[in-house]
């Protein structure tokens, strides 16, 4: 089955139909501390198709930029599901001393909800991961856009990622539905285990093999899964990984380096 899925994306690739418009990205990035994956200059070459229909949005690459200036630009209701982890507005930093941009302030959380829902097809999903300290501003502002809560994901970690107040051993997420939507076939667990990936691609680099079953759930092969923040790009690789199409934001210009080398090859990765 995978090999019948292999060829015809192959043949796809080559000869797309007439109602997809291939467009070709050329991505050149000097990386001063060097791309984590090559530890060099990293070229790679990219096609991304998008429809001429009016829903449709790019598939299968990585945007560089502001997400919210970027999903500005997408058809409404052109996602079929939304995964993503944004800033927790925690002023992180990581024990090597890596920070995550926007983390400092929550200027962007208002406008960039507004636009993930705006993006997300009706009778859609969403799965945002979100900073504990900050839950009243994440929900304000999902409440706001007009998501409502259908559930709450907490990631187990064997492992704790600071302590203080309590030995902090887990992440947590929101469910968002947008609209009235299907419950899922098979509804997932609630708890999810959260395996260690080391950080070694972006400071808080989430695990493929924690988001694979959300993709699976909520979202069909070949369906679009968007990932506004996408820093390293596992929600891609784990879209990619369970053959739905994928879309990626990333506003830093490393990680969108990381991002994209990450999913350039043809081979399945963890």
């Amino acid at each position: 089955m995978r090999l019948l899925e292999r060829a015809w994306r192959s043949l796809f690739a080559a000869h797309p139909p007439p109602w997809v418009r291939p467009v070709r990205l050329k991505v050149e990035r000097v990386i001063g501390r060097g791309n984590p994956l090559t530890g060099r200059r990293m070229e790679t070459d990219m096609t991304c198709f998008t429809s001429d229909a009016a829903n449709a949005a790019p598939r299968n690459c990585i945007l560089q930029g502001d997400c919210i200036d970027l999903m500005r630009a997408l058809p409404a209701g052109s996602a079929d599901f939304i995964l993503t982890d944004p800033p927790y507005i925690a002023r992180f930093r990581d024990r090597q001393g890596r920070t995550v941009a926007n983390d400092d302030n929550g200027r962007w959380l208002v406008p960039a909800v507004r636009e993930m829902h705006r993006v997300l097809k009706p009778g859609g999903f969403c799965v945002s991961f979100y900073g504990w300290s900050h839950v009243d501003r994440f929900v304000q502002a999902w409440r706001g856009a007009g998501f409502r809560i259908v559930g709450h994901i907490v990631f187990r970690k064997r492992y704790a990622s600071s302590t203080r107040f309590l030995s902090y051993e887990h992440e947590q997420a929101y469910l968002l539905a947008k609209g009235d939507v299907c419950p899922p076939e098979k509804p997932i667990p609630d708890v999810i285990d959260f395996p260690y990936t080391g950080n070694r691609l972006h400071p808080t680099q989430k695990p493929v093999r924690a988001l694979m079953p959300l993709i699976e759930c909520f979202s069909k092969p070949g369906e679009l899964v968007l990932d506004p923040f996408c820093g390293s790009g596992s929600t891609l690789v784990a879209a990619r990984n369970l053959g739905r199409d994928w879309l990626g934001c990333e506003l830093s210009a490393e990680h969108h380096a990381t991002a994209t080398q990450r999913l350039s090859g043809a081979q399945r990765v963890a």
